[in-house]
C-alpha cells in the first residue's frame, strides 16, 4: 500500500478517537449508572472500539516510513494499548470473570470475531532485533560448550569403490527381478484359481457379450461417479463453501504486497538514520547561527528585570536558583509588579494555612456530626463509575498534537516521506535555549553580585548576604535497599552461571497465532439462559495477550497499566500450557527462567543457596528485561502434605520466598511469574491464590476449535485434506481429547511412507480413529473437578455471587448482621 493509504488509516483512527474522547472526557460528569448490565455493555463497547483503533494504529506504525510521524504514532499506540488493558481490568471487576462474550456488540458494530482479535505489535521484536540476536548467540555458545545444543545431523557420504558399487547394483537388480518373478507367479496362481472355480461352477468361459456388458457397466458407473463428484465440487466452489484450485497457490497480489511491506521496513531504517543525522547537524547549525542572538537577548531581558525591580523596590532581586528553573522563571512574561503580587499572595496563603490548622484543632462534636451527615448524603447516591485512567490524558495530548501539527500539513512536496526540518528546528531551539540559559545564569549571577557591591559601595552600607532557603527534609522512612549478594560480578557471568545450572533456558520459537482455536459463538446466548459457558481456546489466547504479552512488550504500558505480577495457567495435560509460556517469550523477546520444583531440585542447596539462586535469577531478569519466570507443576509448591516419593525433591522450597519476590516486583520491572498446573486441586488453595493474582482456566477444545486444529495440524505435517477425509466427523468423534492428543495422533498417522502414498491413497478418518482409541481422553469427572476448583478461587466466588444477583457489600453486611444477632443472644 502507498503512503497516502497509511495516512488515511491514521486519520480514520483519529476520527474514531475524537468521538471516544468526547464520550470518555465530557465537560460535565455523566450521572452514575446503577444497572450493572448496562454499565458492562458501555465498557465492553468502549473496549471493542479501542481494539479497532489499536489494530489500525499497529498496522500503520508497522508500515509508516516518516520518522517523526512514527514517534507520535508510537506514543499514541502505547496509550491506546494501556487504555485497552484498563478497560479489560474494568470488565473483569464488573463481570467477575476473566472471559467475556460480546457477540451482541460485535453484531451491532457489524464486525467479525477476527476484528476484535488482539494483535501483537511487531515492534516488540523488530526494535530489539540486534540485542536479541546477540543474546541468542551468547546462549547458543554456552549451550554448545556444555554439549546441550542439539545440532542437525548431517549425513556423511562415504565414497564407494568400483567393486562395492558393482556389488550394490547387482543386489538391487536381483531384488528387482525377484519382485517381478513373485508378481508373475502371483498372477499365474490367481488365473489357475479362477479357472478351477469356473470348472466347479460348470461354466468353462463366459459369453463375450455378457463379459462386454459387465465391463461397460463398471466403466460407465466409474465415469458417472467421477462426473457427479466433479459437479458437486464445482457447486461447492461456486456457492463459496470450498476453495478452488487457484486458491491453493499463493496469490500474486499477496506476494507483491509482502515484498512491498519488506521494502517499506527497509526504508524505515534508512529514513531513521537520516533523521538521527539531521538532529545533530540542525542542532549544531542552530547553535552556530541563532545561539549568539539568544544569549544576548537573554542577557538584555535579565538586565531589564534587574533595573525594573530596583526602580520598584529600591533593591536588586534574588536570582532564582537552578533547581527552581533559573532565568526561566523571569522569562514567564511577568512584570515586577506581578512577581511582587505573587510573593505577597504566597505569604498570605501561608498565614491562612497556619490559622486553619488552629481552627481544626478546636473542632467540636458538631463538626463530627456534620461529617456523618456528609457521609450519609454520599451513600444516598450509589452507582457504578469507571476508575480514573492513567492513559487517557496521554492519548488526548497525542490526539491534540496530531490535529495541530499533522492533520492539515501539506505534504505534496514530501513524496518520499522524509523528516521535516522545520519541526526539528522547533524542537532543537528549546534544547539550545535551555543549554544557553544555564551559561547565561552563571554570568548574570556574577553580574548581579557585582552590581550589589557597586551600589553598596556608593551608599556606604554593607551588603547583606542573601541567605539560602533551607530545604525541608523529606518525611517518611527510607526504604531499605535489597542487599546485592554479587556486587563484584558482571551480568554476563551471572547469565552464564544460570545457563550452566539449567535455570535459564532457550525458549522454543512458537508464536501465539500457532495456539489454534476458534471463537466461542454461543457465549452470550448461554449466559442469558444462566449457563456459565466454558471458554474457547480463542478466549484463552486473548487473555494471555492482554495479561502477559502486551505489558511485557512495552515498558511505558507496563509502568502505568494495572500491574499483573503473576499468572497461573491451569488445565488438563495437553491443553498447551507450556506452549503458551514459550509463545509469551517468543512474542516479547523475553528470557525464560525455569524455577520448577523438578528443575531446581539439588541445585543451590541450603537456605543461603536458595537466597543466592533467587538473587541471581531476579537480578539477571531485571537487568535483561523483559523476563518470564516459569514455575511448572505449581501446585507442588503448595502441597498440604508432601508425598513420600517427592520428599527428596523438596517441592515446597520456594513457598516462603515467593510472596517476598512478588512484593519486590514494581511497575518498572518487566518480570512476569507464570505458573502451570495440571492438578491444581492437589495444592492448598488459599496460598496458591495469593501467589498468583490471575488464574486462567484452560479447558479442553470445543468442536469449532477441534475442527480448526485437525485441519491445520494435518496440513502442517504434510497431509492433504480431500473429500475422503470428513473433518467434521473427526472433530465430533475427538470430543474430550486435547491438542496434545490430536498432535500425537497426527504424527503417528503421517509417517514419511504414508505421505509418499497420499497421491494414490488419500487420508481417511478411520486411520486417525484407530490411534485415538489407544489414548485416554479428558473424562467428564476431571473436567468437573477443574470447574469446582475454579469456583472456589476468589474470582470464581465473586462470579457465583454475581450470578445470584448479590454484591460483595451485601454479603459482608449479611455476615455482620449474623454476627450481631449471635452477640445479642
Amino acid at each position: 500500500m502507498s503512503h497516502s493509504t497509511y495516512n488515511k488509516m491514521w486519520a480514520h483512527a483519529h476520527l474514531d478517537l475524537t468521538s471516544l474522547l468526547a464520550q470518555e472526557m465530557p465537560e460535565m460528569p455523566p450521572p452514575l449508572e446503577k444497572d450493572r448490565v448496562v454499565f458492562f455493555q458501555r465498557v465492553a463497547t468502549l473496549y471493542v472500539r479501542y481494539v479497532q483503533i489499536f489494530r489500525r494504529l499497529e498496522s500503520v506504525y508497522d508500515q509508516m516510513v516518516h520518522p517523526q510521524k512514527r514517534r507520535i504514532l508510537r506514543q499514541l499506540l502505547d496509550g491506546v494499548i494501556g487504555r485497552v488493558l484498563e478497560l479489560k481490568n474494568e470488565m473483569v471487576e464488573k463481570e467477575c470473570s476473566e472471559y467475556h462474550y460480546m457477540d451482541d456488540i460485535v453484531q451491532d458494530l457489524k464486525l467479525t470475531p477476527a476484528d476484535i482479535e488482539i494483535p501483537i505489535p511487531k515492534y516488540f521484536i523488530n526494535e530489539r532485533t540486534k540485542v536479541l540476536h546477540e543474546r541468542g548467540q551468547i546462549l547458543s555458545a554456552i549451550l554448545d560448550r556444555m554439549g546441550l545444543q542439539t545440532k542437525p545431523k548431517t549425513a556423511v557420504v562415504r565414497p564407494l569403490s568400483l567393486e562395492e558399487a558393482i556389488k550394490l547394483i547387482q543386489v538391487s537388480e536381483r531384488a528387482r527381478q525377484g519382485r517381478l518373478r513373485a508378481k508373475f507367479m502371483r498372477e499365474i496362481r490367481r488365473d489357475e484359481e479362477r479357472q478351477r472355480r469356473a470348472k466347479e461352477r460348470g461354466t468353462v468361459g463366459a459369453d463375450l457379450d455378457q463379459a462386454a456388458t459387465r465391463i461397460q457397466k463398471v466403466w460407465k458407473g466409474f465415469i458417472q461417479r467421477k462426473k457427479t463428484r466433479k459437479e458437486r465440487d464445482d457447486e461447492m466452489i461456486f456457492i463459496g463453501m470450498a476453495l478452488g484450485p487457484q486458491h491453493i497457490q499463493p496469490c500474486p497480489a499477496t506476494v507483491a504486497a509482502r515484498s512491498t511491506e519488506e521494502h517499506r521496513q527497509h526504508r524505515q531504517g534508512e529514513h531513521e538514520r537520516e533523521y538521527q543525522m539531521a538532529l545533530v547537524s540542525v542542532k549544531d547549525k542552530l547553535r552556530e547561527v541563532e545561539g549568539p542572538d539568544m544569549r544576548e537577548t537573554m542577557k538584555d531581558q535579565i538586565r531589564q528585570w534587574f533595573i525594573e525591580c530596583h526602580d520598584l523596590t529600591g533593591t536588586f532581586p534574588e536570582y532564582p536558583d537552578e533547581e527552581d528553573g533559573g532565568s526561566a522563571v523571569i522569562f514567564a512574561e511577568k512584570t515586577p509588579k506581578q512577581l511582587q503580587e505573587e510573593l505577597a499572595a504566597q505569604e498570605a496563603e501561608k498565614e491562612n494555612a497556619q490559622k486553619s490548622k488552629g481552627k481544626k484543632e478546636k473542632k467540636t462534636d458538631k463538626g463530627k456530626k456534620g461529617k456523618e451527615k456528609g457521609k450519609g448524603e454520599e451513600e444516598e447516591e450509589p452507582g457504578l463509575k469507571m476508575a480514573p485512567s492513567a492513559f487517557l490524558p496521554e492519548v488526548a495530548n497525542n490526539h491534540k498534537i496530531y490535529k495541530t501539527v499533522w492533520q492539515n500539513r501539506d505534504e505534496s512536496t514530501n513524496f518520499n516521506q522524509k523528516h521535516v526540518e522545520e519541526l526539528i528546528k522547533e524542537e532543537k531551539r528549546k534544547e539550545i535555549e535551555s543549554e544557553i540559559r544555564v551559561q547565561v545564569d552563571e554570568l548574570m549571577r556574577e553580574e548581579l553580585k557585582n552590581l550589589r557591591l557597586a551600589v553598596d559601595r556608593d551608599s556606604g552600607t554593607k551588603g547583606k548576604s542573601g541567605k539560602k532557603k533551607k530545604k525541608g527534609k523529606k518525611s517518611g522512612k527510607k526504604k531499605k535497599k535489597e542487599k546485592d549478594l554479587t556486587p563484584d560480578r558482571t551480568i554476563q557471568s551471572l547469565y552464564q552461571e544460570l545457563v550452566e545450572q539449567g535455570i535459564l533456558k532457550q525458549a522454543e520459537k512458537v508464536t501465539l497465532d500457532e495456539y489454534l482455536g476458534d471463537y466461542s459463538y454461543l457465549g452470550t446466548t448461554l449466559r442469558q439462559t444462566d449457563i456459565e459457558p466454558m471458554p474457547s481456546l480463542s478466549d484463552v489466547r486473548q487473555v494471555v495477550s492482554l495479561y502477559a504479552v502486551l505489558p511485557l512488550g512495552s515498558s511505558v504500558v507496563h509502568e502505568k497499566a494495572p500491574l499483573v505480577k503473576s499468572i497461573l495457567l491451569a488445565g488438563p495435560a495437553g491443553v498447551g500450557k507450556k506452549m503458551l509460556v514459550n509463545a509469551i517469550c517468543t512474542e516479547t523477546g523475553a528470557n525464560l527462567f525455569d524455577l520448577s520444583p523438578m528443575n531446581i531440585a539439588g541445585k543451590y542447596p541450603g537456605k543461603n543457596g536458595l537466597q543466592m539462586m533467587l538473587h541471581l535469577v531476579f537480578k539477571v531478569a531485571r537487568q535483561l528485561q523483559p523476563s518470564v519466570v516459569w514455575i511448572g507443576e505449581a501446585e507442588k509448591m503448595f502441597y498440604k502434605k508432601v508425598p513420600k516419593d517427592e520428599k527428596e525433591l523438596d517441592p515446597k522450597r520456594l513457598k516462603k520466598d515467593l510472596p517476598k519476590i512478588l512484593k519486590s516486583i514494581k511497575g518498572e520491572d518487566r518480570v512476569l511469574i507464570v505458573g502451570t498446573s495440571k492438578q491444581p486441586f492437589n495444592g492448598d488453595l488459599k496460598p496458591l491464590c495469593k501467589a498468583y493474582n490471575k488464574i486462567i482456566l484452560i479447558p479442553r477444545p470445543d468442536y469449532a476449535s477441534r475442527y480448526v486444529i485437525w485441519a491445520q495440524l494435518i496440513q502442517k505435517n504434510g497431509g492433504v485434506i480431500t473429500s475422503a477425509l470428513n473433518l467434521s466427523s473427526l472433530a465430533k468423534i475427538s470430543d474430550g481429547y486435547t491438542q496434545g492428543h490430536i498432535m500425537k495422533v497426527v504424527k503417528a498417522v503421517l509417517t514419511e511412507r504414508r505421505i509418499d502414498q497420499l497421491a494414490k491413497k488419500p487420508l481417511t478418518g478411520a486411520e486417525y480413529v484407530v490411534h485415538l482409541a489407544k489414548i485416554d481422553p479428558v473424562f467428564k469427572e476431571e473436567e468437573e473437578a477443574f470447574k469446582s476448583w475454579y469456583a472456589k478461587t476468589p474470582l470464581g466466588k465473586k462470579r457465583a455471587m454475581a450470578a445470584l444477583g448479590k454484591n460483595e457489600e451485601e454479603v459482608e453486611k449479611g455476615k455482620e448482621k449474623g454476627k450481631g444477632g449471635k452477640n445479642k443472644k
